[in-house]
């Protein structure tokens, strides 16, 4: 959580202690919406030019204060039977797949020394086969197989040179998210100065690149933002606190801001809209998106809390924000999501320690049971959208992790299913939840015991559709503890990470601290992935995605081959594809092809195709890439038209006209629509037995060039009385005609 100076650090500790809980409020904002201006915004130099930090430069000794007990805790003590507890007995038998990978992150006890604890670990995977992890001071950029590309370096070197307290303070409370729409990294920390005004501290990447430039950010706050937590969505950055006075000493209440996405994008001056809300709000989560479908245009941001009267229900917030006209804006709600009863975990202990350890009597580890966990995860599956969250609850005489799948927030939010997982009196808390492409759900947390060998250890779990309703699968160890944590503090995690790979839409990535040894300010971190069998043909088969799923190849001339398009083949999986073909069918061709007979992990490769039409008319068509594995790629859909020659208007009507006598002339524009030249070899009439038309004038001479025009003109000379009616053709050498524009006229 929060890092502030060590003598501060024993103060608020004190006031924490003291600190009466606050009188339940109804739900409100007290303020908004409020404005606020970046104070300073700029682009940073490359982090790939700024030296690694070493341990004995490590940055300035620093521990996080202490977490205030949730002012609004009106749970009571006792605690009721859980309707969704899931015991062993009636766990499904099936194991959640093995990991991928598993690797060291960054830690006291690795590779990084920060003097401080918990981690606030979080971390995310990205495109360019990355994976960014930002601890509570420090921050590494690895590849997917755990090699470090980048650091360790200070968090606030994204802030290298910007000067003010972002460059200055490395306070912590980091978050990081990749940005799959725009293919960027956002990373946040906050900086804390015991004086007005705090900042949080912003800095959006370039490309998709974590190592390259950053637009940077500094939003100035005269309330102390703690916790902060951030969400992307398609038209902000949406961030949550739990604001204090600005000496940490009284709780204000939630805070919801949204910072403009579009101009951070580019690096241009942005604002925070923010609603503060009244001390009754307390641990709010933003909606972050996954997957690759947006939300409907228009759809508000959710934010979401434990109802802070004590009962079982979550609130719903809708968070629409207005950059041009910020007073637009609004935050409306709670909407309450009856849930099953719960008791939060360490209810009613001192600063939510009960967690107990081998071997260590009083030293008891926090739960942050007191709010929901980041991440609060949104998904858009078409015939429905969800919503997922998790926390730490009371589970019989231990603590077991609660998870929820909400559907349809946008209208009508129900509780789709739930369950709290504790099949055993072990003890598990601090989880995380996100979900796949094939609606698998997969659930991040820290278990413990006080049995002998039983140290705080990462496990993860999860579900498939098939499984029964509001159950988990047989939980996986992904890093086992080795030690557990003494110290004073009493930290643990304060956040765990648990997010979706964008270049796959299936691999899970999780996140979280352990223990090498026993001691206080040496944790070490974990990071691995795992992926269900059946996402994507499963963890071990190649994953392709193509660019596009239609070529569409504009009107081109009888015979005349198009300019050629192409289409991209990435292979995001996790082993080479073997192509065996790649084929087309219709009045296509494949004019090149950079794939080769294989595409090894992360490459990607391209395939052009051309369009010569062999007649007038639609052509459809495919192209197919064949390979030899289970999971043939999906084949692109090929479009384009036979026909060139366009003429405009599409009718002539030359009215009434004197037996005999000519009228005046009509001009129809022959418009050559295609990407090649056109010779014209005919223009004709047909229609009935007297047509009495004729062409006057004819600029188009015997061909016409791609994209140009010329006119012909029409003249109407009745022969007898009554109406005439004709078509106009058009012919080319390449067999095809053009037969559009129909000419009238009445003779009197």
């Amino acid at each position: 959580m929060t890092t502030k100076k060590n003598l501060f650090v024993a103060l608020l500790a004190l006031l924490c202690i003291a600190l009466p809980a606050i009188a339940q409020q109804s739900p409100a904002v007290t303020r908004g919406p409020i404005v606020i201006k970046a104070f300073k915004h700029d682009t940073g130099p490359m982090l790939r030019e700024i030296q690694p930090l070493l341990p004995e430069f490590s940055t300035p000794s620093e521990h996080e204060i202490e977490n205030l007990d949730n002012p609004n805790n009106h749970w009571s003590n006792v605690v009721a039977p859980d309707p969704v507890l899931q015991t062993a007995e009636n766990s499904p038998s099936v194991e959640t797949p093995s990991p991928n990978v598993v690797f060291d992150g960054l830690g006291n006890g690795s590779m990084f020394f920060c003097n401080c604890e918990p981690p606030d670990n979080d971390g995310a995977p990205g495109t360019n086969n990355q994976y960014v992890q930002y601890i509570n001071t420090s921050y590494a950029v690895f590849n997917k197989t755990g090699t470090m590309l980048l650091g360790p370096l200070t968090g606030n070197s994204f802030w290298s040179g910007f000067g003010g307290s972002c460059q200055s303070d490395n306070s912590g409370d980091p978050i990081v998210r990749f940005d799959a729409m725009a293919q960027r990294w956002v990373v946040s920390q906050f900086a804390i100065n015991n004086v007005a005004p705090d900042f949080e501290c912003v800095a959006v990447s370039q490309t998709s690149d974590a190592t390259g430039a950053y637009n940077r950010y500094a939003f100035s706050f005269n309330n102390f933002p703690d916790y902060p937590k951030m969400g992307v969505w398609p038209d902000a950055y949406y961030f949550t606190f739990n604001n204090f006075n600005i000496a940490g000493t009284a709780y204000v209440g939630a805070n919801a801001c949204a910072a403009d996405r579009s101009k951070m994008l580019t690096g241009a001056a942005a604002t925070l809209v923010c609603f503060q809300q009244s001390s009754a709000n307390f641990g709010e989560l933003p909606s972050d998106l996954d997957g690759p479908t947006l939300p409907a245009p228009g759809t508000p941001n959710f934010v979401m809390e434990l109802d802070p009267s004590g009962s079982a229900n979550l609130d719903l917030f809708k968070f629409h924000v207005d950059f041009a006209v910020p007073s637009n804006s609004t935050f409306t709600g709670p909407t309450l999501v009856p849930v099953a009863a719960f008791t939060p975990l360490c209810n009613g202990f001192v600063r939510g320690r009960c967690v107990p350890q081998p071997g260590t009597g009083t030293d008891l580890l926090e739960s942050l049971g007191n709010r929901l966990m980041f991440r609060l995860v949104y998904r858009n599956f078409g015939d429905h959208t969800t919503l997922l969250a998790s926390h730490s609850i009371i589970a019989g005489t231990s603590g077991g992790i609660r998870w929820y799948e909400m559907r349809n927030p946008e209208s009508g939010v129900s509780l789709f299913q739930s369950g709290t997982f504790a099949p055993d009196n072990r003890w598990r808390w601090m989880p995380a939840i996100a979900m796949d492409k094939n609606q698998d759900i997969a659930v991040g947390y820290s278990v413990s015991s006080t049995a002998t060998g039983d140290f705080p250890s990462l496990v993860y779990n999860g579900r498939t559709p098939a499984d029964p309703a509001g159950t988990l699968e047989t939980e996986v160890v992904m890093k086992a503890g080795l030690g557990s944590q003494i110290s004073s503090a009493k930290r643990w995690g304060d956040y765990s990470a648990m997010a979706i790979d964008p270049t796959d839409d299936c691999t899970f990535w999780f996140s979280e601290q352990y223990q090498k040894v026993n001691g206080g300010f040496d944790w070490s971190t974990s990071i691995g992935s795992f992926t269900f069998n059946g996402c994507g043909g499963g963890g071990g088969q190649p994953q392709v995605s193509l660019s596009t799923a239609l070529l569409n190849f504009k009107k081109g001339g009888i015979g005349v081959t198009s300019a050629p398009l192409s289409v991209t083949l990435t292979n995001t999986g996790t082993a080479t594809l073997n192509i065996s073909s790649v084929t087309t069918t219709g009045d296509f061709a494949v004019s090149s092809n950079t794939c080769g007979g294989t595409v090894a992990i992360g490459a990607n490769c391209a395939v052009g195709v051309t369009f010569t039409a062999t007649k007038k008319g639609a052509r459809t068509g495919t192209l197919a890439f064949n390979d030899n594995a289970p999971n043939t790629p999906q084949n692109v859909a090929l479009k384009g038209t036979g026909q060139s020659i366009i003429l405009s208007p599409t009718s002539l009507n030359f009215g009434s006209v004197a037996v005999g006598v000519a009228s005046s002339p009509q001009p129809i524009t022959v418009h050559n629509a295609g990407t090649g030249t056109v010779s014209l070899t005919a223009f004709t009439f047909s229609g009935g037995a007297a047509l009495d038309y004729s062409i006057s004038t004819n600029t188009c001479g015997a061909t016409i060039a791609a994209g140009a025009s010329c006119s012909v003109s029409i003249v109407f000379t009745p022969s007898a009385v009554g109406t005439r009616h004709s078509t106009f053709n058009v012919k080319n050498n390449g067999g095809g005609g053009t037969s559009v524009a129909t000419v009238t006229g009445v003779g009197h």
